[in-house]
């Protein structure tokens, strides 16, 4: 008897990971359907001479409405669209999922990208022409999927209010190679997915390339300080965004800043402050940082061939005046001793 108390556990342990393995599991909703039985809207019925007042709160529109109910609806969050690009523009409507770039350079570059994945076989085509490419079909295969899911999609470049960039959309589907009729679901989540592989391939070759400019210009980034476009105190490195982002972790590494988190769309670090003898063992920038916090987080912006420096503490204020002038010196100095050394 005892042995078949023991062995009850792990049953239940396997029919739960059993349970969790399965497809279903994660985008099928179990219980909650009594909403299925509710009773059918009928037509009120008044008294003679009876006088009605309606609030609008209530009112529900009539009209037979489309959609999934049950066990078939998918509960799993939207597919998120990964901020690659940093100042893209993604809009989802009737028409597909738009990305807009503001900068000309780049949006011929993502072009570009989607090129070389038809090239490279990345993105197996059907059509390709001076409008537009419609692709063949392309297989997801995910955890949270039970089935294998094959789509195609038209690709064309756009140009909006002086933005350029491409609009996405599917065309067709299958599910375990049977095609079925596309619905704003499946589309919203198989055409972002499609879109994070374009804009993922992007920011893997700009990083590339980035890097290589890095490497070459290191020696030659001067740092200055002035005054932005408000009249708010600014560090300013006379170099271009991407090749400045890749660079400055190595240039806080030596003033004691740990990086805890970066974010290259949104230009910001998240660093820890260690405190530090190197700028006073070397003299460096006259005097050593000013800096009192642990935390703080550096917000870089671009500038076209010039990026900007913020530092913000931990309770959200800016740095004042005297201490990011401080810094920029001591950053200046830095940047020089590394292209000594």
């Amino acid at each position: 008897m005892k042995d078949v108390f023991k062995l009850v556990p792990y049953v239940i342990i396997v029919v739960f990971l059993e349970a969790c393995t399965n497809g279903n599991y994660h985008r099928q909703p179990s219980n909650g359907f009594s909403y299925l039985d509710s009773t059918q809207l009928y037509q009120w019925k008044t008294l003679v001479d009876q006088k009605l007042e309606f609030s609008s709160a209530y009112h529900i529109p009539s009209g037979d409405v489309s959609g999934s109910i049950g066990r078939s609806v998918d509960i799993r969050p939207p597919q998120q669209i990964l901020e690659f690009i940093q100042g893209a523009h993604y809009e989802h409507n009737s028409d597909g999922l738009t990305v807009l770039i503001p900068c000309e350079e780049k949006s011929e570059c993502l072009w570009q990208t989607i090129k070389s994945m038809v090239t490279d076989n990345r993105i197996p085509i059907r059509t390709l022409s001076i409008d537009g490419i419609e692709t063949d079909w392309l297989s997801w295969i995910s955890e949270d999927d039970d089935e294998v899911i094959e789509s195609r999609y038209s690709i064309v470049p756009v140009v909006d209010r002086g933005r350029a960039g491409f609009l996405i959309d599917m065309v067709e589907w299958k599910s375990n190679g049977q095609t079925r009729d596309i619905n704003g679901n499946t589309r919203d989540r198989y055409t972002t997915k499609m879109t994070n592989m374009i804009t993922e391939r992007y920011d893997s070759n700009l990083r590339k390339k980035v890097r290589m400019l890095a490497q070459q210009l290191v020696s030659d980034i001067p740092i200055d300080f002035g005054k932005d476009y408000s009249g708010f105190p600014v560090i300013l490195a006379l170099s271009p965004y991407h090749v400045f982002w890749e660079k400055f972790p190595s240039i806080l590494a030596h003033l004691g800043f740990i990086v805890k988190d970066r974010n290259q769309s949104q230009g910001t670090l998240d660093v820890k402050y260690e405190v530090t003898d190197y700028v006073a063992e070397r003299g460096i920038g006259g005097k050593p940082l000013q800096l009192y916090r642990k935390n703080y987080k550096f917000i870089l912006g671009d500038l076209g061939n010039r990026t900007s420096i913020n530092l913000i503490d931990s309770t959200g204020k800016p740095v004042n005046e005297e201490i990011l002038l401080n810094l920029s010196q001591v950053l200046a100095a830095v940047v020089d001793n590394m292209k000594d050394n």
